[in-house]
This record gives structure tokens, C-alpha cells and sequence, in this order.
């Protein structure tokens, strides 16, 4: 499998929250200014929507009708937006702290939300308790809540099953829970992978790192997690790049990143590609070769990769397979004559296999 860049668009601001349409067209971001927009990923011209956050707008999904597209954002509001009309047609208040990410149902009918503020708890800066359910489910059609599920915070990842039954989430200690929620909220299994976080003394005590990333596999069997492993100063954001595969109803690890096929830095999105062979990872690169690689899912193989110089919030296949799309920012410069420069960044790359 090969990556051909075709397309490359700034966008005012960057780039958190990713939802390309079906065919591939066009797209709609959230972005670090609390804005939402559609994008188109040929001619890259961007309209703006009227709602917005007051705080960074952290997330989007598109329903499949693509009449409607929801926003999350650190305000903790779940905002509704028409894409006719780009005018917003709900507010809910989700989360007294921030939304970290956003998942939507395969049917659409639901969307999942994260949240979860790290608060020191003990000697060892484990975190507090929740003070609200560090994961929820609402109706996308009604805007009400439907389930809310405890976890230790924060929250930063989930994803539902392809069937829709099962939610999974992971946090900051690289905790991943999956609850069975359709037929009533009931947990199904729950692991702890050390490989994806960081407790260190150099600078201020605290933990780093964290699972930024989960996507089941198409056929349903297994769950992808990505992230930053340990290191020696987290406050320094060098940690493994990283992911790994399990068998979430056991819980139990399939596969990882192999050694020599890595850098350092945060990886956050992780996607499978239709044909279940392949899958991508992407984030940010602290040192090394590339920030996106896509990976054989039959033996964890690197395949081919690319670095494209900024900082990757999304990466996501295209229905049909045919096109990577990525999403995200590059450092922002200076102002001149009182304007920022574009920071936000949407590429779209061919697949060749």
C-alpha cells in the first residue's frame, strides 16, 4: 500500500475535530478557534457554520443522512448544526468539564462523549475520582442522554463496535473499559496496558501519555488502541510511538508496534481501512521518520509511512478505500498586520496498493 498526496488546504485554525463525507468530497472540522466548517477536499474552499464553542471545539461526526453534523467542544456543549443551512439547531450541555472526543454509532443513531479533569489524588498523582460519568451516550435524533458510564478520568478515547452494541473508552493510565450498553448498561470486560503511560519526577510530578486513540476492526473481533508510551521526562512529550491490538472481549493483547518501526511523540488517531488488512496511525513526531504509517494487520508489519511536517488530529480511509484523509495544524507564526497565520491543515493522499 502506497500514499500519493493529491491535495493540501489551510484552514484558518486547527484542526481537532474530522468527519469526511462518504464520498469523500468534502469534509466538516472542528477547530482550535471553538469554529465548525464544511470543507471541500478538491478545491479546499471553507464555509464557515454560525454556531460555535466558547472554548476550543474538540470534535464533529457527521450522521449518515449528512443533513446534520454534531460538535463537541472544552465549553462541555454537544452543539447540533443543519449543513442546508449551517445554522445551529441545538445546544446540550454534555460535560461540566471538557468534551475530549466524540463517537458516532454505525447507524447514527447515537453519539458517544469523553470527558474528565486530572486532579492529583494521592502520593503518586494518580488521578481523583470522576466527578461525573467520564463517558455518556446520547440520542443524536432528540439530543437526550440515554447511558452514562464511570471510569477513572480523563477519558481522552472511545469508539463503538460495528454492530453498535458495545461501547469501549480509555484514559490517560491506559485503562480501556467496553460496556454491552444497548440492551441496558453492562460492563463487558476492562485491561490495563502500562505501555501507554508515563509517571516521572523530572520537572513536576505527574502522569503523561495516554490512550488518544481505539477503533475496532470491520469484522468486530478486535480492538486497535495508539498513543505515546513511557519516558523519562514527560514533560517533554518523547514517549513511543505506539499501538496496540486486543482481543477486548478477553482482554487480552493480540499484537503491538515492533521495535525499530517506531519514533517518539504522541500518536492520536488510529483507523482500519475497509478491506480489515490494513490500518493507519498517525499524531505528532518528537524524533524520527515519519507521523502516519500504515501497518499489516496479519503480522503488525509496517508497510509504508509518511511525515508531513505538522501535527495529525485525524487520519481516516475513505469508504471505498481509495483516499487517506488527514487532518490537523502546523506551528502558527507571528502575526502580520494583526492577522494570524493559517495554522490548520486538511490533506488528502491517494492509495495505490
Amino acid at each position: 500500500m502506497k500514499l500519493t498526496l493529491v491535495h493540501d488546504h489551510a484552514l484558518p485554525s486547527g484542526v481537532l475535530g474530522f468527519a469526511p463525507a462518504r464520498d469523500a468530497g468534502h469534509a466538516f472540522v472542528a477547530c482550535a478557534d471553538g469554529s465548525v466548517h464544511r470543507v471541500g477536499l478538491g478545491d479546499g474552499k471553507t464555509e464557515p457554520f454560525e454556531g460555535r464553542h466558547d472554548s476550543f471545539a474538540s470534535g464533529c461526526v457527521l450522521l449518515p443522512d449528512g443533513r446534520t453534523v454534531i460538535s463537541g467542544g472544552y465549553d462541555g456543549m454537544l452543539l447540533w448544526h443543519d449543513v442546508a443551512s449551517r445554522r445551529c439547531l441545538r445546544r446540550v450541555r454534555a460535560h461540566r468539564f471538557w468534551n475530549w472526543q466524540l463517537a458516532l454509532s454505525p447507524d447514527g443513531r447515537r453519539v458517544a462523549t469523553t470527558t474528565g479533569q486530572y486532579l492529583a489524588a494521592g502520593w503518586k498523582y494518580e488521578p481523583a475520582a470522576e466527578s461525573e460519568p467520564s463517558a455518556k451516550v446520547f440520542d443524536t435524533g432528540s439530543g437526550e442522554l440515554v447511558a452514562a458510564f464511570g471510569h477513572a478520568p480523563p477519558v481522552m478515547s472511545c469508539a463503538f463496535s460495528p454492530d453498535g452494541r458495545h461501547l469501549a473508552a480509555a484514559n490517560l493510565l491506559g485503562e480501556v473499559r467496553v460496556w454491552r450498553w444497548a440492551s441496558g448498561p453492562e460492563p463487558v470486560s476492562r485491561w490495563t496496558s502500562p505501555d501507554f503511560t508515563s509517571w516521572g519526577t523530572t520537572k513536576s510530578h505527574h502522569y503523561s501519555g495516554g490512550i488518544f486513540g481505539l477503533a475496532f476492526s470491520p469484522d468486530g473481533g478486535s480492538l486497535l488502541g495508539c498513543g505515546m508510551g513511557p519516558m523519562g521526562d514527560p514533560m517533554a512529550g518523547n514517549g513511543k510511538m505506539t499501538w496496540q491490538r486486543w482481543n477486548w472481549a478477553k482482554g487480552e493483547r493480540i499484537d503491538q508496534i515492533k521495535d525499530g518501526q517506531h519514533g517518539s511523540g504522541l500518536m492520536e488517531s488510529v483507523a482500519w481501512h475497509p478491506d480489515g488488512k490494513h490500518f493507519v496511525m498517525a499524531g505528532r513526531q518528537a524524533q524520527g521518520t515519519w507521523n502516519a504509517a500504515v501497518f499489516a494487520a496479519a503480522d503488525g508489519a509496517l508497510v509504508h509511512s509518511i511525515d508531513t511536517k505538522k501535527r495529525i488530529t485525524h487520519a481516516r480511509f475513505s469508504a471505498d478505500g481509495g483516499w487517506l484523509l488527514v487532518a490537523g495544524a502546523k506551528g502558527q507564526g507571528p502575526r502580520k498586520d494583526g492577522v494570524w497565520p493559517a495554522c490548520g491543515r486538511v490533506q488528502a493522499y491517494r492509495v495505490a496498493s
